[in-house]
């Protein structure tokens, strides 16, 4: 049986996972291996150093360079405050001194008696790191961070905006082909993570963000609407760093698309239920997919283990084409003929024949599938 392999997605009722929570730069680790967490312990953190400003002391004195160490009136590391003097001349028989006072709060790093110049360096900045997710310490990395496990629902999208959240699920929407209104959110969905169906408006999604709404998932969104929110065109999918307060999760493409049963059934089934989720894509070389995780309890059903095998294309495989012209269309692998195939553009390709719940075949290129990976 003729096989190919491509990246999945994964849309999984219950699997084990692990999620790596590492500082920026070392630090301390909190945590022990075994200790239990919610989404909000704080598993580690560090500081940063604070952003530095250059004081020409020289200059603004009027002497010269040399003359600067004798003029400060504070100590190297000494902390100082907004307005505090820190240099002075000795002026003329004691009198006409010039004065030069520390535009910040923070310590002085560092004074030349070549350039005359003095660094201050604001106060460090303080980093923290969450579990992002409730569950335990499986491997504790010292002065960097822990890896966290936990069986948990796990969704994933095709696209999204925004980094880390976490919120209550709650559904606006009854059926996976509904939209969503600006209306339909209020009060109440702050802090939450909706189910906002097929589409919402760029105003829709103002109004949530507005709102403080922690996470927003659909199905599809308008491709000049995400360059709207981001100030720029897309272009290269990689994502996750804009801070905007609340996180979008697209699920199947561009445009009024219904999210998939399966990840519509899912989510549902946990409305009420708490869950995180994470914004960040990266589509090329180390892919990155959004994803929702919902936690289960211990005494749930066990998880579905899952490998790199899994994630071969094969006869029944499940798949979703992901370019035109059938972008977004879920269906099934009935053949994948060995031979290459000519397509319209004169390349000669690796093809599947992809069936589509409307019955209709289509010869589609494998490079424009992505396995659908599912416990069901």
């Amino acid at each position: 049986m003729s096989k190919s392999y491509s990246p999945g997605l994964k849309i999984l009722g219950n699997t084990h996972l692990t999620r790596l929570r590492q500082l920026p730069l070392k630090g301390e680790v909190h945590l022990n291996v075994g200790d239990e967490v919610q989404f909000d312990t704080i598993v580690a953190s560090t500081k940063i150093p604070g952003n530095v400003q250059m004081l020409n002391i020289a200059n603004q004195l009027n002497v010269e360079p040399e003359s600067v160490p004798e003029c400060m009136l504070v100590e190297l590391d000494e902390p100082i405050s907004k307005g505090q003097l820190l240099a002075e001349s000795k002026g003329l028989f004691g009198l006409f001194k010039s004065q030069v006072k520390s535009p910040i709060e923070g310590t002085l790093a560092n004074v030349s008696n070549i350039t005359g110049q003095a660094i201050l360096s604001e106060p460090p900045i303080p980093i923290e790191v969450n579990a992002y997710t409730s569950g335990k310490v499986k491997e504790v990395i010292p002065e960097e961070g822990v890896t966290i496990e936990t069986n948990c629902v796990l969704i994933q999208g095709i696209l999204g905006l925004g980094g880390e959240n976490s919120g209550e699920i709650v559904s606006l929407v009854q059926s996976p082909s509904e939209t969503t209104s600006a209306d339909m959110i209020n009060e109440s969905h702050i802090g939450k993570i909706l189910i906002c169906g097929a589409y919402i408006s760029l105003e829709t999604f103002k109004k949530a963000q507005s709102l403080k709404v922690a996470g927003i998932v659909i199905g599809g969104f308008g491709y000049n609407d995400l360059s709207k929110i981001l100030g720029y065109s897309l272009g290269v999918a990689i994502t996750g760093s804009e801070n905007l307060g609340t996180s979008i999760m697209i699920t199947e493409g561009f445009g009024n698309i219904s999210i998939a049963k399966r990840t519509f059934d899912l989510l549902t089934q946990h409305i009420g239920h708490f869950g995180s989720i994470n914004g960040s894509t990266q589509i090329r070389a180390g892919v990155i997919r959004p994803e929702i995780l919902i936690p289960l309890e211990k005494s749930e059903t066990s998880s579905v283990e899952f490998n790199e095998d899994d994630l071969i294309i094969s006869e029944g495989s499940p798949v979703r084409v992901v370019r035109d012209p059938y972008f977004g269309e879920v269906g099934k692998v009935v053949a994948l003929p060995p031979e290459l195939t000519k397509m319209e553009s004169e390349t000669m390709v690796r093809v599947a024949e992809v069936k589509f719940p409307n019955g209709e075949v289509k010869i589609i290129p494998r490079a424009n599938l992505e396995m659908i990976l599912s416990d069901k």
